[in-house]
Formats: structure tokens, sequence, C-alpha cells
């Protein structure tokens, strides 16, 4: 049965701000992660002007601004609509849409982001719901995802292959909702993918594996993937400059950008480290986790680690993660 959810889930967007402890916390969606020079100055300068001064990366490769004063988000929400950030009030927040960062597939992420925009009912799709398109991005859990002409649902591929993407993803985005009840991701909803994989056709017997496939620092032909230690971008800089946000908190730029203050060598003690706001953001949080994280780094370790403030674990990336998680005396290592 779907869970019983006793509330809307409480995901922050750009105007319907998190009153966090250091102030009001926006989230802007930027479906598939890109961002022209401008419309990313956009964002760097609210940060500046409105925020803390720094934006943060999501793992769903999107950004936020924190330390907001009451009744700014007014005026950043007036900024992201002037730039073309904020294309609709009613549908803001379930636009997440993670792409495979290094493939040619922005211009079928605006496609099925304006085709969900177009249906009325799916504004009140849940802001946690989750399309994913491409292969790379393919096991991060999406609600619905695409590779190739694969339909994935729940995370797994669902033997649908399909001859218009987007009208499938619409398609299944529609049977979700009106399947959910109070479910917040279509896993919850009992015989859920079942149930949609009938009412949109005959699967295959063949299935493709969901995959995570993280880009490392470095140079990509003529690109460059610059990592963003913890996760947390000082506005001031890359001004002018056109950006690809990954889910590894990391962006795609183009190659010759200045990196200060990023880090482009996979060998980095930072590569594949994150950690939560912690305090002072978060009142939930037991200890400073980044500032925890920061004098940690330099410590051998392999694979992904994941600092936490409290037993929510926010922000935990997908797959194997080594999670250090704050006990309040300490913490705790969990493998």
């Amino acid at each position: 049965m779907p869970l019983d959810r006793e509330r809307p889930d409480a995901c922050p967007g750009a105007v319907d701000v998190h009153h966090a402890a250091d102030g009001g916390l926006a989230r802007v969606r930027v479906p598939g992660g890109t961002l022209s020079a401008d419309r990313f100055d956009v964002v760097r300068r609210a940060a500046l002007d409105l925020g803390d001064g720094w934006i943060e990366l999501t793992s769903r490769a999107n950004l936020q601004i924190r330390g907001l004063a009451p009744g700014a988000e007014h005026e950043l929400g007036a900024r992201l609509r002037e730039a073309g950030l904020l294309p609709s009030r009613t549908h803001e927040r379930m636009r997440n849409i993670i792409a495979a960062p290094l493939d040619d597939n922005q211009d079928l992420v605006d496609r099925v982001d304006r085709a969900l925009r177009d249906v009325p009912e799916l504004a009140g799709l849940p802001g946690r719901f989750l399309v994913t398109v491409g292969a790379a991005v393919s096991g991060l859990g999406g609600d619905i995802g695409l590779v190739d002409d694969a339909l994935f649902l729940a995370g797994r591929d669902s033997g649908l292959r399909v001859d218009d993407p987007v009208a499938a993803v619409v398609s299944a985005a529609r049977l979700f909702q009106e399947l959910r009840g109070t479910a917040w991701r279509l896993s919850e909803v009992d015989s859920g993918v079942r149930r949609i994989t009938a009412a949109l056709g005959v699967p295959v017997a063949g299935r493709r594996e969901p995959a995570v496939t993280p880009v490392a620092p470095g140079p990509v032909g003529d690109r460059v993937v610059a990592g963003v230690p913890l996760g947390r971008l000082d506005a001031r800089l890359l001004a002018g400059t056109p950006v690809r946000v990954t889910p590894w908190r990391s962006l795609v730029l183009p190659a010759g950008a200045d990196t200060t203050g990023l880090f482009t060598d996979p060998d980095s003690p930072w590569h594949g480290v994150s950690a939560c706001t912690g305090r002072p953001g978060c009142a939930k949080s037991l200890t400073d986790v980044r500032a925890d994280a920061a004098r940690w780094i330099g410590t051998p370790h392999t694979g992904r680690v994941h600092w936490s403030g409290c037993a929510r674990r926010c922000g935990r990336p997908a797959g194997d993660v080594v999670e250090f998680v704050a006990t309040g005396d300490g913490y705790e290592e969990i493998r």
C-alpha cells in the first residue's frame, strides 16, 4: 500500500523557501543542469545580493541559495522569472530532471520539461518526483527514466520500448499522479510499476541494468569537469561562464575556464567527499559538519565519503558510500 503521508513533502522551491536556521533556503531547479553564462550570472548575483554569497550544488544537479532574509524570495523569484529560470509558478517544484552530463541530451530534457509543465494536473506532483535521462544516471532512482528507447520506472528498466520518449514520460507521470495517493515516489506505490507498465504497452524480454557513472574531474574533449569542494561554490567565481551542473556536485565547463577554487584532478583529496549543511545552517545538526570534513581532508580513503550531522543523513549520494554520521559524541562510521 502507498505510505500514509500526513503532510505534503517539504522540498523547497525558488519562492516557497525552507526556513532554515541561517535564513531562507531556495532551491533553483535546473532541468538537465545546463545554464548559459547569462543565466548562471543571474543565480550568482542573486546569491551575492540576497543570500550568503555561496551556491550549493545538490545531488539532483540543482542549485540552492541560503541565508535569504525574510521576503527576499520575492526578489529572487522576480530575477529568476525574468531570466527564464522560473517558467512556471505552478509546476516549479516538480521540475527535477537529471541528465547524463557528458551526453548531448539537453534538447530532449527541455522537451520533456515543457511537456510536463503543459499538463495542469502534474502541478500536483511531489517535489521529490524525479526524471532521469541517459544511461549514466539511470541508477539514481528516478521515478521515470529514459535510456535511448528504454523506459525506466522506479529506477529499473520496465521492458517498455518507446518511439516517442517525451509522450511516454508524460503518460507515465500522469498515471503516477493518478495512482500515488499520498506517496511521494513511484517505488512507494503498491504495484505502481506493474500498473503503469500494463497501461503503456507490452514489455520486451531483455532488460537494461541501471547504472551510476560519475564523471571524474579533469579534461573531457573541449570541456573540463571541475569538482566543487563539499558542493559549496563561492558565488564570486565563474563570472560569465556557462556551466552544466552534475549530480556529483561538480560542474562541466568550457576548456580554458578559470577553475580557481575548484579542483580538476581526480586524485584531489576533495574528490568523492560530500557533506550535509550541518551547523549553523541546520538546526537539527549536532555539529559543524563541513568544518569537521575539511579538517579530515587529506586522510587516505578510497571511494566516496559522506558526512552527516545527524541520523537523517541528508544529502547521502546513491551507491556505495562510507558515511560519517554525527552522534553528539563524535562520529559513527557506517559502511
